[in-house]
Formats: C-alpha cells, sequence, structure tokens
C-alpha cells in the first residue's frame, strides 16, 4: 500500500491571530504523524522557521523543495514534495514553473498573481523497485492564471504518463466543476481518489478559512492515474476547538497497485511499500 497526503499548512507569516503557525504548528504535524504518508506534499511551506521545523520533525523523510521566487518575502514560498525514505529510493528529481516559459526560473504567465512551481520526483518502491513519478504543485488563484497552470501541467504530465504511473498531489485554487478539474481528471488519464470511494455529492470541502462555514471549497486534490486501486481517501477535518491545523483541511489516500499492469516503467505493477 502506498499512503498519500496533500496539505496546504498556510504560510507561516499569515497574521492569523489565534491561527497564526506558532499557535497551531504541533496540530499540522500531528496530523501528518495520525496519517503516517509514504508520500507527503505540502503547499505554503515557507523555506525559514517553518521548513525547518517540517524538516525537523520529520526526519525519516526526504524533502524536496524549490523556492517559487519572485518579488517580496513570498520568493521563499515553496511547494515541496516530501517521501518516506524507508518506502522509495529516489532516483531522480525536479521542478518547474507554470508558465509559457517553465524551465525559466520564477516565470509566471496568464496574469498569475505568482510564480508557481511544479516539484517532481521519479521514486523505485522498496522493496520491489516498481517505479512511479511523485508530482506535487499548488496554482494560482486568478481565473486565467487557473486554467494556464493546468493547461501547463497537463501537457508536461502527458509526457511523463508514456513511461510511469502517476501520483499527483496540490491545492488547484479550483473546484471540481472548473475547467481545471476538467483538463487535469476529465479523462482516463488521471482520477480523483477521493470521487473513486465517495458517491457525488459528498462533502468535499478542503479549504475552510479557519472554520469559516461560508469559505469552503474542494480545491486540494490527489490525482492518480490507472495503475493504481483507491483503498481509502478521506479529508481530515481534525482541530482543537477554534485552533485548527491550518486553512486547509489536509486530504488523504491509500493506494494499491493493480494486478498485472506495465506502462512502461519497465517493472511489474503489482507492489507494496
Amino acid at each position: 500500500m502506498i499512503k498519500v497526503m496533500s496539505f496546504n499548512i498556510r504560510y507561516g507569516l499569515a497574521n492569523d491571530g489565534d491561527n497564526h503557525w506558532n499557535n497551531r504548528r504541533h496540530l499540522a504535524l500531528a496530523r501528518i504523524h495520525a496519517f503516517g504518508p509514504d508520500l507527503l506534499g505540502l503547499q505554503e511551506c515557507r523555506d525559514d522557521a517553518q521548513a525547518d521545523f517540517v524538516r525537523l520533525s520529520l526526519p525519516d523523510y526526504h524533502f524536496f523543495g524549490i523556492h517559487r521566487q519572485g518579488p517580496g518575502d513570498t520568493a521563499l514560498e515553496m511547494a515541496p514534495l516530501l517521501f518516506r525514505r524507508a518506502a522509495f529510493e529516489l532516483l531522480d528529481s525536479g521542478c518547474f514553473w507554470l508558465s509559457e516559459t517553465p524551465e525559466v526560473c520564477g516565470s509566471k504567465s496568464w496574469d498569475s498573481a505568482y510564480p508557481r512551481t511544479v516539484s517532481w520526483a521519479r521514486l523505485a518502491c522498496r522493496p520491489t523497485g516498481a517505479v512511479l513519478t511523485y508530482v506535487n504543485t499548488h496554482f494560482d488563484y486568478h481565473p486565467a492564471a487557473i486554467v494556464g497552470n493546468a493547461r501547463c501541467l497537463r501537457q508536461w504530465l502527458e509526457q511523463i504518463f508514456r513511461t510511469s504511473p502517476l501520483i499527483v498531489t496540490g491545492d488547484f485554487n479550483a473546484a471540481k466543476e472548473s475547467d481545471a478539474y476538467r483538463l487535469l481528471a476529465g479523462d482516463t488519464m488521471l482520477i480523483d481518489a477521493f470521487r473513486q470511494v465517495h458517491p457525488p455529492g459528498e462533502d468535499e470541502a478542503t479549504f475552510h478559512a479557519f472554520g469559516r462555514q461560508e469559505e469552503r471549497a474542494p480545491i486540494d486534490w490527489i490525482l492518480v492515474s490507472d495503475h493504481f486501486r483507491v483503498v481509502e481517501a478521506r479529508i481530515d477535518r481534525s482541530h482543537e476547538g477554534k485552533l485548527f491545523p491550518s486553512d486547509h483541511y489536509p486530504i488523504t489516500a491509500v493506494l494499491d497497485w493493480k494486478a498485472d499492469i506495465e506502462r512502461g516503467s519497465g517493472v511489474k505493477s503489482r507492489a507494496a511499500t
């Protein structure tokens, strides 16, 4: 089984009053430990004391993230991916920008408010050697940029899908009726893990703005290729009174490889971690 979590932890310098990072960071860490992911995608993780806390608190994980760059303090934000070293061997990793020039560091397009990155890692499962590509991202929030981000990511994923099973996590800043969702989960390349095991119409909201009912939206997704069977998918809505781990709920999935699938990875897809 492969346990996957996507979690926007809200950047540490935000003026969130009682829900400031320093007050809730132990809750955020507790939710990660409670699930024990093999693959963990974070969003809004600043490469300062916030990322230092994450790295120190998760010593069994490999941490890979690149500054999104751009002007001001937001340049230090990352969309890092983490994987449990006991579960995976790192074969390759990289980062690109969601723009018309994805290879240009700090680039942005489509009236995006900020540069946005995609972190990826090609991983071999221990002990079987089955190979997959894990991808984590955080889309912009301007409508035109969201669609542009989705198209850019889709083009990259189409190339990878030819040779590797895919697991994608992220804060996509878009609801599931959006063009961005249709671009990424509207055909057979990727499926929405949560919707595979929950009936339509079930509460899918992950963003909640620290408990504000009117702000709730299903913008955090775990998407997987059909190499995987979704065993379980949940939204972790844990909190302590008015103190929340973040303004997003973490979303989780438990995956298993489908039997007897080989999609160009060169390894049998029946594996466990």
